[in-house]
């Protein structure tokens, strides 16, 4: 490593560009430098220079210090990717590293500050093939039982889930082909969630953030292996979105306000449990409340009614938002614990990155404090001289005279 930078990991270059979307070519052309410097780079088999180190710091938007720390350990468990077939493997990465960061955030701000404690049901299966749908209910009317959220709507699904110690993190992630993605960190024994924002409905994001609940609760033991065969994925995901029907829509309760099974009546009650009138549909079949015919005929009127596209309420309901990192850094930068620039340079990312992660206004990190300048005043003994009776004239613009 002759002429490189002392204490540089390859493997966080690596993280840092696909962060951001970039091939090896693409950043080299950025730098310029080759991209087979790029590539020995991350390799690991030569480091660049300091001048190198600071056009990927410019070009990468992070900070030359985020090269030098190891990343935290969070282990193996399954990453659990809600995303179309069709989503490039470019965003599964950069998603995958978002994930990784807000991780590294809650490890930091869990330094000075107690999240918490985790409080969540899960279910002990290593193999999805055992896990039924009886298990499915009776699991999600336990997560219930345990948050003390009766059998009624949910409120505020974030909130809850918070509330369990579960961290979430909701962001544009720049694709509307991926919904969320739920993980296990064993480096705090945390479970998190990234609910993806681009293009998202208040009835979305909170079948998004129960769905990844499910994953957290359902497959936690479950091997990395298992997500590579395409029909044992789909099946985990049914799983899941299963699970987020029983959640939302319990049995006991929603069946009772079913008073039948159309789309009007869907309608009615959409505001008030705030879930969208398709999985409505979906549940209703789920618990034999409709026939295979009767519900081929909602999905029917139901897209001949455009839906598919927009359901009604959908632009009236409003968004749940994350609290628990935003209010984690407010405080401690409220309470002089930290200030902006410290908290920065403990993260060792830029400040639009903790932005975004943590659900703060954009310019919250970066804004400088206003400067304060001292004005001159007058000194006594001048201040003797001045008759407070002068009337000063108000000489008016002839060009504004009327």
């Amino acid at each position: 490593m002759r002429n490189g930078t002392l204490g540089f990991l390859s493997d966080r270059l690596v993280e840092a560009r696909d962060a951001r979307g970039l091939t090896q070519i693409a950043l080299a052309e950025l730098i310029n430098r080759t991209s087979s410097s790029i590539s020995r780079w991350e390799a690991g088999g030569q480091s660049p220079e300091p001048e190198a180190l600071d056009a990927l710091s410019r070009s990468l938007n992070v900070p030359v210090t985020f090269f030098l720390q190891p990343n935290a350990d969070h282990g193996d468990a399954p990453m659990f990717f809600r995303s179309m077939a069709s989503t490039t493997q470019s965003i599964r990465k950069r998603t995958k590293v978002r994930m990784r960061w807000a991780q590294n955030l809650s490890l930091n701000l869990q330094n000075w500050l107690d999240l918490p404690d985790v409080n969540v049901p899960r279910l002990d299966a290593t193999k999805h093939q055992n896990i039924s749908s009886e298990d499915i209910e009776k699991i999600a009317s336990e997560c219930r039982k345990v948050w003390n959220l009766g059998n009624g709507p949910i409120p505020d699904v974030l909130l809850v889930l918070e509330n369990a110690g579960i961290v979430v993190v909701k962001e544009e992630i720049g694709t509307v082909k991926m919904d969320g993605l739920s993980n296990w960190s064993s480096a705090d024994g945390r479970p998190y969630i990234l609910i993806a924002s681009d293009k998202q409905t208040c009835v979305r994001s909170r079948m998004d953030a129960a769905h990844e609940l499910g994953h957290l609760v359902l497959h936690h033991s479950l091997n990395q292996s298992a997500l590579n065969n395409s029909s044992d994925f789909k099946e985990i995901e049914r799983q899941a979105f299963e699970f987020a029907g029983a959640f939302l829509l319990p049995a006991e309760s929603f069946a009772t306000e079913v008073w039948s099974p159309s789309l009007g009546t869907f309608v009615a009650l959409k505001e008030r449990w705030k879930v969208s009138i398709a999985a409505m549909i979906m549940r209703c079949a789920k618990l034999d409340m409709v026939t295979e015919e009767g519900a081929r005929r909602l999905w029917k009127h139901y897209s001949s009614r455009g839906w598919r596209k927009s359901e009604p309420l959908d632009d009236t309901l409003v968004s749940e938002r994350p609290r628990l990192l935003s209010r984690s850094i407010r405080l401690l930068i409220d309470e002089g614990v930290q200030s902006r620039d410290e908290l920065l340079n403990e993260f060792r990312l830029n400040g639009q990155d903790v932005e975004a992660l943590c659900g703060l206004p954009r310019g919250y990190m970066t804004a400088k404090p206003a400067e304060i300048v001292t004005l001159p005043t007058l000194k006594r003994s001048a201040q003797a001289h001045v008759d407070s009776s002068v009337v000063v004239p108000f000489v008016q613009d002839e060009k504004n005279e009327t």
